[in-house]
């Protein structure tokens, strides 16, 4: 279960006023809808039992848990900030420089400034205020970073069934926008959407036989 550990070490490099902020994305493969990413900061590593007690990697959790932590997190002392990037600057951008986009705008929403930030997986994005470490698995070892793939993860699935609303065929209530069978059947039937990633196989082909069938 993840714990302080890699938050203690960070703080310890800037004695007494560090503050850790923990950073992770969800949404980086889905064939549709914006990549997410949250930012968490527990002051003074301060956090309630239960938090402490149930924050894990949230793909390894189900989605009714998920969202009840996610409640508990918006309850709790816990300093958090959302960010996203457009299915456009994804398309535009790359999905990784994308990535590091919601990652750079969830910090920013914080209230209180960062002086060390945790990201999970294994880059550092350019650009951040303050200096930061790399975790691979970080949301299974730090519960910075834990909480922060709970407020990505929880707010990209409440966006994609809110958009689902005007695109039903497609089931993003359930699929969040990844390529699942029926959702790569849906494409087949009713074509792409605005939200469609057309830099992403296989809405890309699609595209690009569209254009040449235009010719």
């Amino acid at each position: 279960m993840p714990d302080f550990f890699y938050e203690k070490n960070s703080f310890d490099l800037f004695a007494d006023n560090s503050i850790v902020a923990g950073v992770d994305e969800a949404g980086r493969g889905p064939l549709a809808g914006p990549v997410v990413a949250g930012a968490v900061i527990f002051p003074n590593f301060e956090i309630t039992d239960y938090l402490k007690e149930n924050l894990d990697d949230s793909k390894k959790l189900k989605p009714k848990i998920r969202e009840e932590i996610y409640e508990k997190l918006i309850e709790s002392n816990a300093i958090i900030g959302c960010g996203q990037a457009s299915v456009e600057e994804i398309d535009k951008l790359n999905i990784l420089q994308a990535t590091f986009l919601a990652m750079k705008r969830a910090v920013s929403q914080l209230s209180t400034k960062p002086t060390y930030i945790l990201i999970d997986g294994n880059l550092v994005p350019p650009g951040l205020p303050c200096a930061g470490k790399s975790l691979v698995k970080g949301d299974a070892k730090s519960l910075s970073i834990s909480a922060a793939s709970i407020i990505a993860k929880v707010s990209r699935d409440r966006l994609m069934k809110g958009l689902s609303i005007d695109f039903p065929n497609y089931g993003w209530d359930k699929n969040a926008g990844y390529g699942t069978k029926d959702h790569l059947k849906a494409i087949d039937e009713f074509g792409i959407t605005i939200h469609h990633r057309r830099s992403f196989a296989p809405i890309k082909q699609i595209v690009e036989k569209s254009l040449g069938d235009a010719k």
